[in-house]
């Protein structure tokens, strides 16, 4: 058996790994020509972590992974916490902890443990086609590749999608912009061992710390799409929509650099119930495009990886029996997750205001309880509960 590979992003090499684990062929196609991963850093929660670790990569994730034993809300003028609690319950209620790791260096780990040299770079997928005994690609250099099956990993902006789904899937615009970056570790803006985030005014400023004593932060703020604005203009911008701001928001303004922070205009698309069609599958952002409201784009991808070369392992009734195996196991837990990042994205972005400051009420009264029961309510939904 020969599986396409369309993307070398988290999903695709997740995927690509997974299927050498049982002995079948895998040809990875990359678009670009050299991979700059969008985002600074991704959280990789319990769920993510166990698909890593069956995957072969426990200890390389450890290496890159930032240690977080806390968290907390602050209100966003004043720096006072409004609460602060333990992750223990969670670790110990999902037998792993989470750890925030730098989007690069994740995917390093990720392309060293199949082979840099194995994959493909430069191949754009445009179309797709079966016929009896599998499936060809077609790359906008005029090449085309042969296999039994083809897996599209191809993103958000998916070429493949369109033919699974026989139509094209608009995306959403989520209301808000998110700057994303890494910066050394201070722990006069946050403590070294805690993912702390400072809330109000239906904004968010929200710090993690990652390998090598560095922060991974992200500011969001609810924005209508297209302004103009670039990195010549980002710390100015920053500080004008966080002014007044607590101190500790204020230095890491100071601390960023513009040229390594990215803006984003966040984007989701509704959940649709095909994920398959015949031989062809999709998989990650090209299966379940979701906000990062919740933390769970990159895990999904992960455990979509897991279960479908389970599925093609363990069902012995061909290829597109074993891919609707996969669907079927994997399309109302995806739609479940992009519909909670939307509802926590509508609270924390100030959809309705009022809302959102009933939360930050209630954010003073919680002892990270139910916060964490929420956690791990979508933590345990994944392969290896």
């Amino acid at each position: 058996m020969k599986a396409l590979i369309m993307g070398a992003g988290i999903g695709g090499m997740c995927t690509a790994i997974a299927l050498r684990r049982f002995g079948i062929e895998t040809a990875v196609f990359e678009a670009v020509k050299e991979i700059k991963p969008v985002g600074a850093a991704i959280s990789v929660w319990p769920n993510g972590v166990k698909c890593l670790n069956y995957l072969g990569m426990k200890e390389p994730l450890r290496a890159l992974g930032g240690i977080m034993q806390t968290m907390a809300y602050h209100d966003a003028l004043s720096g006072n916490p409004l609460t602060q609690f333990s992750l223990a319950p969670l670790i110990a209620e999902s037998g792993e902890r989470p750890y925030p790791v730098a989007r690069a260096e994740l995917q390093s780990m990720l392309l060293e443990h199949y082979g840099l040299n194995r994959v493909q770079f430069g191949k754009r997928v445009v179309s797709v086609e079966q016929h009896d005994r599998g499936v060809t690609a077609y790359f906008t250099d005029g090449s085309e590749a042969q296999g039994d099956l083809l897996i599209a990993c191809d993103g958000a902006h998916s070429a493949v999608r369109p033919y699974v789904l026989g139509q094209t899937v608009p995306r959403r615009y989520a209301g808000y912009v998110n700057w994303n970056g890494l910066v050394a570790l201070d722990e006069s803006i946050a403590p070294a061992r805690q993912w702390t985030t400072f809330v109000g005014e239906g904004k968010r400023v929200s710090l993690m710390p990652v390998a090598n004593n560095r922060f991974y932060f992200f500011f969001d703020v609810p924005l209508p799409p297209g302004l103009a604005e670039d990195r010549s203009t980002l710390r100015a911008d920053l500080q004008r929509y966080f002014h007044g701001w607590a101190a500790p928001v204020q230095k890491l303004i100071a601390q960023i650099d513009p040229a390594t922070t990215n803006r984003v205009e966040i984007h989701d698309i509704e959940p649709f119930p095909q994920l398959v069609k015949g031989r062809v599958a999709l998989l990650g952002d090209a299966a379940h495009s979701t906000t990062p409201d919740i933390g769970q784009g990159g895990c999904a991808a992960m455990e979509d990886a897991v279960v479908l070369a389970n599925c093609l392992q363990t069902h012995s009734m061909g290829i597109e029996d074993a891919l609707l195996r996969y669907q079927a196991r994997r399309a109302g837990r995806v739609k479940d997750l992009v519909l909670k990042a939307r509802k926590r994205c509508d609270v924390t972005h100030g959809k309705d205001m009022a809302v959102t400051e009933q939360w930050y009420q209630e954010l003073q009264s919680e002892t990270g309880e139910r916060i964490l029961q929420g956690m791990c309510d979508t933590i345990q939904g994944g392969p290896f509960a």
